[in-house]
């Protein structure tokens, strides 16, 4: 069993579900974040309750030669999006897509699979191959 999924097994014992992994450098710190998500949302005793059990475990595995700080937090209402199952899990919020060739697409995320996904933007409904997406993240109008 490899470290991520060492943690994702620890994440769903606690009632929620590992949304990303990010490695970092931030003001000279390197900062491990897991970022979790729950259908009850994800409080701060949730958090912490997660970065202690998940301690132990980076303990041993160490990530980023044993030199980090730990963050457990929500990915947040603007969140990016990386693999198929976050596409899938933010059906019916507004996205910003760009592709390889650079086009940015925005609007309303109607459908997400394995291999593509739907927008409803202004100009009508886009499909956009899962291996065409350079970056994606989900939008909130302020």
């Amino acid at each position: 069993m490899n470290l991520e999924e060492s943690i994702e097994m620890t994440v769903k014992s606690c009632g929620a579900e590992l949304y990303d992994i990010v490695a970092t450098k931030e003001n000279d710190v390197n900062v491990y974040r897991i970022y979790i998500t729950s259908k009850e949302g994800v409080s701060l005793d949730k958090c912490a309750e997660i970065s202690r059990l998940i301690s132990p475990i980076l303990d041993v595995e160490e990530p980023m030669s044993g030199n980090y700080n730990l963050e457990v937090s929500s990915p947040g209402i603007e969140r990016k999006l990386k693999k198929p199952k976050h596409f899938i899990s933010s059906i019916g919020e507004k996205v910003k897509v760009k592709n390889f060739a650079t086009e940015t697409f925005k609007g309303e995320l109607l459908d997400a699979n394995e291999e593509k996904i739907i927008i409803k933007t202004t100009e009508g409904e886009v499909t956009i191959s899962q291996n065409e997406i350079l970056a994606a993240s989900t939008y909130f109008e302020w």
